[in-house]
């Protein structure tokens, strides 16, 4: 039988995983394909197994990144200058949510701008600088399908996206100098994320009832 996937199959997935798993049978309505859009869903490709059900290979944001948003409080808007650049090197268009300078401002703002760009899907990942990390980080996983991770180190960008798939990336231009930021945001935006068997953990996760 085949898999129709309709508007609610969409708005689903854009509270929970961000992603519907398809194969070469099924069929997607023209308003499911629309809202998928809109709210940042992607369609992953995923096989059969021998009762018909369908199977990821690998985890989920496998979709090659071509999007970034950037920001930064004043703490980490030289390191930010400097990063840009970089980034649109390798091949990345970079959106560059500010600040506009380096007077002093408060992290969870700029945390925000980029998080919301990534909960809605108008970017594939996001970076925040500030003079630690861990504020940045704690702000963007306020914001629904977001994963923050706060990582020093190339191990650990890897890390984030093969077992916790990770769309944001935070560190602190206090602990790290610019080549090893250079070094974490290309294994970041290179990884891709990871085998499926990491999936359960997300979702439990992304699915957490969050209480007032």
């Amino acid at each position: 039988m085949k898999k129709v996937v309709v508007e609610a199959d969409v708005r689903k997935a854009a509270r929970d995983t961000k992603y519907i798993l398809i194969d070469d049978r099924t069929v997607i309505t023209p308003a499911a394909a629309d809202l998928a859009k809109e709210k940042g869903v992607v369609f992953e490709k995923a096989k059969q197994n021998d009762a018909g059900s369908l199977l990821m290979e690998q985890g989920p944001n496998q979709s090659p990144v071509r999007t970034v948003a950037v920001a930064s409080d004043h703490g980490g808007f030289s390191m930010k200058k400097e990063l840009i650049p970089h980034i649109e090197k390798l091949g990345y268009k970079v959106h560059d949510l500010g600040p506009a300078n380096d007077q002093a401002c408060d992290y969870p703002d700029y945390a925000f701008k980029v998080a919301e760009m990534v909960s809605t899907g108008k970017v594939d990942r996001g970076i925040m600088i500030d003079s630690v990390g861990i504020g940045s980080a704690m702000a963007a996983n306020r914001v629904k399908g977001v994963l923050a991770a706060k990582c020093n180190n190339a191990f650990e960008a890897r890390s984030s996206r093969e077992h916790n798939y990770a769309n944001y990336l935070t560190f602190g231009a206090k602990i790290i100098g610019i080549e090893i930021a250079k070094e974490i945001v290309k294994v970041f935006l290179e990884t891709p994320g990871g085998a499926i068997r990491h999936q359960k953990r997300i979702e439990k996760i992304l699915e957490y009832p969050k209480k007032d």
